[in-house]
């Protein structure tokens, strides 16, 4: 009963997060970004990956999907203005429209 009880707790916090990220796609303009700072559009999900462009705020940006890469959330962006410019992007900077 208690593996039971686990294994459906477990199971139930596994769907939070993909679901709250399911429900990303669509519009969203970049927000948050301090000073003269920009956002920085990635090749890939994390910091570790190449940053193409930086994303000042008020941009806005197409979310295909969002995956969590250790405690950040990258969603798979395009750029509204010019969909051939692709990245990631934190999520934690993105407010929908």
């Amino acid at each position: 009963m208690r593996n039971t009880l686990l294994a459906l707790s477990l199971g139930l916090l596994s769907l939070g997060p993909q679901t709250a990220l399911a429900d990303q796609r669509g519009i969203h303009e970049v927000v948050g970004v301090k000073g003269e700072d920009m956002l920085k559009l990635r090749s890939g999900p994390g910091v570790g990956y190449t940053v193409i462009v930086g994303l000042p705020n008020g941009a806005e940006v197409w979310v295909q999907s969002c995956e969590r890469s250790g405690n950040t959330s990258w969603c798979k962006v395009s750029l509204k203005a010019a969909r051939g410019l692709k990245g990631y992007v934190s999520s934690a900077y993105l407010r929908k429209k």
